[in-house]
């Protein structure tokens, strides 16, 4: 599964009201699904903007 940071503070209305701040890992011990992914990553959601975005991480020399 993808990695997902938040990129504005929100509170999720379907997380228990969990409060979520720039920085923090989305979801919360792998709580989120996909749909809701979707949502907050795009502008389908309350505050009409990505409020998380996925991490890419860079490869090292010697990975593969």
């Amino acid at each position: 599964m993808p990695k997902y940071r938040v990129l504005k503070s929100f509170t999720d209305l379907q997380d228990d009201n969990h409060m979520y701040r720039v920085g923090d890992k989305y979801p919360r011990s792998g709580r989120g699904k996909k749909e809701r992914i979707e949502e907050l990553s795009g502008s389908d959601n309350l505050q009409k903007r990505p409020l998380i975005a996925e991490v890419v991480e860079e490869k090292k020399e010697g990975d593969k």
